[in-house]
């Protein structure tokens, strides 16, 4: 027969199991709990990790990246109707090549770009005898259909006034798969640190010779420096189409990318070169 107090002890036997049941179970709660606050938190710094790598978090004057900035980024303009048509039918093509196109254009001669934009067209008189590599390069590059259907992917509406094309993926990092030398830096337009309104120059990543496909049109005096090779001049007819681009702004910094695309739809439906 169970006595009072072996009944008493067997009581507080299983009280003190259960207390230690309990125990166990808010210390396993709190474990799994930490462990879900630590995976956030683990995503959180990865994620901020991230967005430090692809240029959100890091000061726009880094020029580490291959997308070939010009300059720090503006800050979005309000949006505003788009000013241009549907581009033309037609993809992009995928083209690189190794080593940059010997250069087979007659230095001597005249010619001149026209970029058939959504926008409107935009002409541009090259400076073939100063910059013949850079001259060549788009005449080639223009011969294979390598502008066509492109976005013109970056406009800046502050500190510099710039738009920026010529990047088949529409990113900023693409280009054709060769550079070109930086040329014409001395150019007489050059004055004072500034690529005057309607100057057409090359983009590059910062380092001198890294040249591809991209170049930017200025509308608007603009102060850099003297490392962006000028190779054109905007015509009366193209600093309108370029100014109505402009007019309509820009938009938000894109967080993956930085690139402050224009709200106008700027398409080259296609660039062709000719020697005149």
């Amino acid at each position: 027969m169970v006595t009072q107090e072996q009944r008493k002890r067997q009581l507080a036997r299983e009280k003190f199991l259960r207390q230690q049941q309990r125990r166990t179970s808010a210390r396993r709660k709190a474990r799994m709990r930490n462990s879900v606050i630590a995976s956030v938190l683990g995503v959180i710094v990865i994620g901020s990790v991230a967005l430090y790598t692809t240029g959100v978090l890091k000061n726009d004057d880094d020029k580490s990246n291959a997308s070939a900035d010009v300059t720090p980024s503006a800050s979005a303009t309000s949006k505003a109707p788009d000013p241009c048509a549907k581009p033309a039918a037609g993809k992009v093509k995928t083209l690189t090549w190794k080593k940059e196109p010997a250069v087979t254009i007659d230095k001597s001669a005249k010619y001149t770009m026209k970029l058939a934009t959504t926008c409107g067209d935009i002409g541009i008189a090259l400076k073939t005898s100063a910059a013949p590599h850079t001259v060549n390069s788009f005449d080639f590059l223009a011969s294979k259909g390598f502008f066509d259907h492109t976005k013109c992917h970056r406009l800046v509406t502050s500190g510099i006034y710039v738009l920026q094309c010529g990047d088949p993926t529409g990113s900023g990092s693409g280009g054709p798969g060769y550079t070109i030398p930086d040329e014409n830096l001395k150019d007489t337009s050059l004055k004072g640190g500034i690529y005057p309104a309607g100057t057409v120059a090359m983009a590059n990543t910062g380092q001198k010779h890294t040249g591809g496909s991209q170049f930017f049109l200025v509308y608007k005096a603009s102060t850099l420096p003297a490392s962006y090779t000028p190779f054109g001049t905007i015509d009366a007819a193209g600093m309108k189409v370029l100014n109505k681009i402009a007019a309509a702004g820009a938009q938000a910094a894109d967080p993956t990318t930085g690139n402050t695309a224009p709200n106008a739809t700027v398409v080259i439906n296609k660039a062709t070169v000719t020697k005149s």
